[in-house]
């Protein structure tokens, strides 16, 4: 809209200062949140809101930030924002090194860190058409952290604005910065009462003009290998070699249209992430995703019908499987009621973008927000190739997202 400034900059600066901040959550730590450096982006967030006027400003016993932004219309409904401020284990994302390309002019984006790296309309489509944009990268040894950072960018963002503009109607805000969303534990249990809020919407990827209210379902699967040992040159009809019990469970999942590398759009997978231990005993870690509950049980029954298979061909192994529930997909819920679904809609048209819902390949906070009775769809940061050296995003799409977000606001008042 015409009467907003210009976010650009601020966005910009936010951006980099957050990116440059290690974050890196770890699914095998038992501590909350999972590691201590996430509480360097939170408390960075605590004083940032308590110098721009946010009130209610918490940082929880459970990592995650809390804040307000006072309502100037008190029948309106109280609306939350959420973002994490957690970057994925998967890559390195540690001593990242954010830098700003101003007005890209087109040409291949080559890397200071990593000269063999190229990001061009080659390597990421959506880069097509974004000449003139200011793009923002790593240096090519790491990711850049924009999966969340963004989204915590463009909150604050329009935060700022909010607290800082006389006049504008808008009912109660509210803001969460969680940690530990990237190994499935963003949403604590105490998280959807200390939110308060009505309804909300995470910022977490996706092209401009996306808003999303669909996503897998997910389970995780431990699946422990246990052979029997002996000394490798008198092992003859003593050893079972956990290994290779192992090698036949991947073999038989391994399989065209079951991994994430070969499926797409609706298609679920079953995908192996990590692998522990030597011949003795072995540990697989594999995640389960699917849009349909129908669909997320067949996965668990064909692991565990490989893991019997296997058992059965190596006499001497015991094998178990053990499947923990992530989260499940949000549609079940907002389906039954589309409203804030339909907010987000028309705010996206008043930033004059055609809305697109695509289902999303992954989760977010909302996922388990809106299971647990905090309806929370999703809404476009424009962060591409995450989890990778190749992560980039364009402070214009940023900037949009900013605009439909206080366009949500204005509107829900």
């Amino acid at each position: 809209m015409s009467d907003y400034p210009n976010f650009d900059r601020a966005l910009e600066a936010r951006l980099v200062a957050y990116c440059a901040i290690d974050s890196q959550s770890n699914e095998h730590s038992e501590t909350t949140p999972s590691t201590e450096i996430q509480l360097d982006v939170s408390r960075h967030l605590v004083a940032e809101l308590e110098r721009i006027g946010a009130s209610e400003v918490t940082l929880t016993s459970y990592g995650a930030v809390l804040a307000t932004v006072p309502a100037t219309n008190p029948d309106a409904p109280t609306i939350g924002f959420c973002a994490h401020v957690d970057t994925a284990p998967q890559f390195n994302a540690t001593g990242v090194k954010p830098r700003v390309i101003h007005g890209w002019d087109g040409s291949p984006i080559t890397y200071p860190d990593n000269p063999d790296l190229i990001l061009s309309p080659e390597t990421s489509a959506y880069l097509s058409g974004k000449d003139g944009e200011d793009i923002i990268t790593a240096s090519g040894l790491s990711l850049l952290g924009a999966d969340d950072k963004a989204g915590v960018a463009i909150i604050m963002t329009m935060a700022e604005h909010l607290l800082t503009t006389p006049g504008l109607k808008h009912g109660k805000v509210r803001l969460a910065f969680t940690p530990d969303e990237e190994i499935g534990r963003g949403v604590h249990p105490d998280l959807p009462a200390d939110f308060g809020v009505d309804f909300a919407y995470t910022l977490d990827g996706a092209q401009r003009g996306t808003m999303e209210y669909e996503t897998f379902s997910a389970d995780g699967a431990v699946v422990t290998v246990t052979g029997t040992s002996a000394h490798p040159g008198y092992a003859k009809d003593k050893m079972t070699n956990a290994l290779h019990v192992a090698a036949q469970i991947i073999s038989e999942l391994d399989e065209v249209g079951t991994t994430p590398e070969t499926t797409d759009g609706r298609e679920s997978f079953t995908h192996i992430y990590a692998q522990e231990g030597g011949s003795s005993q072995t540990t697989l870690r594999f995640i389960l995703r699917a849009f349909e509950m129908d669909d997320l049980e067949a996965q668990t029954t064909r692991l565990k019908a490989a893991c019997s298979k296997a058992e059965a061909a190596f006499p001497g192994a015991t094998v178990t499987c053990d499947i923990t529930k992530q989260y499940r997909n949000m549609r079940y819920w907002l389906e039954k009621d589309m409203t804030p679904v339909e907010l987000a809609r028309d705010a996206i048209r008043a930033e004059g973008l055609e809305p697109k819902s695509v289902p999303i390949r992954g989760g977010t906070d909302g996922s388990q927000l809106t299971e647990k009775g905090v309806p929370c769809p999703n809404i476009f940061t424009g962060m591409m190739e995450i989890h990778g050296p190749l992560e980039w995003i364009s402070v214009q799409d940023m900037a949009s997202a900013t605009r439909v977000i206080l366009n949500l606001v204005r509107r829900s008042a």
